[in-house]
């Protein structure tokens, strides 16, 4: 059955109209049929129930949710928020560390003493509740990578360079110095923030060889 603004049904051994294919439908290596014969005839008009089976590959298809999986959590790149903490849970980090409040605060040393200018302590907020500090998700994204290095990681000098490299670029020089007696030095020279100081000594992040005792110094 056809009605005005619907197309007759083809002929038993065609799938087309004219110039135009109706009602033909692939699934993978499945041959092309035309579901439009699989409608009995007092449902041929029924506009909601023909454009529901018409689109019904569009209804189910998962082609954007997979996308999302893949950006969201699959892709280390460009995952975020919950599908970064999984990815530290598999490289084994965690985005909460310990921060322990800098001490000094921005102000005018004869209100303050021990305040600083701009540009070297935050502004006093106030007693903190809690001196647990939650990374964001691109300074995680760091750690992360920083993190699978360390877990490949020979304990070589040249290896754990190149793990302060990605933690710290554009910081300033960061380095391993072998003190020829069992003991090693983390060397930066710049002063690490206090986040920054949580990650070298709380994270876990930074490799040593067994036995080998290691120390941090700053310069600057």
């Amino acid at each position: 059955m056809s009605g005005p603004d619907y197309p007759p049904s083809p002929g038993p051994d065609s799938n087309s109209i004219g110039n135009f294919v109706i009602g033909v439908s692939t699934i993978g290596d499945i041959p092309p049929f035309n579901y439009l014969r699989t409608i009995i005839s007092q449902y041929a008009n029924s506009e909601i129930l023909t454009r529901l089976i018409a689109n019904m590959d569009a209804y189910i298809d998962q082609t954007a949710n997979f996308q999302s999986l893949f950006d969201m959590i699959w892709n280390v790149d460009t995952a975020q928020g919950y599908g970064l903490d999984v990815w530290g849970r598999i490289v084994g980090v965690s985005r909460t560390l310990n921060v322990v409040s800098p001490g000094d605060y921005f102000g005018f040393q004869e209100a303050l003493p021990g305040s600083q200018p701009f540009n070297q302590s935050p502004f006093y907020i106030g007693t903190p509740l809690t001196t647990n500090y939650e990374l964001s998700d691109s300074a995680f994204r760091v750690l992360i990578f920083a993190k699978a290095l360390s877990n490949i990681c020979d304990g070589s000098i040249p290896a754990i360079n190149q793990i302060l490299m990605k933690l710290f670029p554009n910081r300033g020089n960061a380095y391993v110095v072998d003190g020829l007696d069992m003991t090693m030095i983390y060397k930066f020279e710049f002063v690490l923030t206090p986040v920054e100081l949580a990650i070298v000594l709380q994270s876990g992040v930074l490799p040593k060889p067994t036995g080998v005792s290691a120390t941090v110094q700053q310069v600057g």
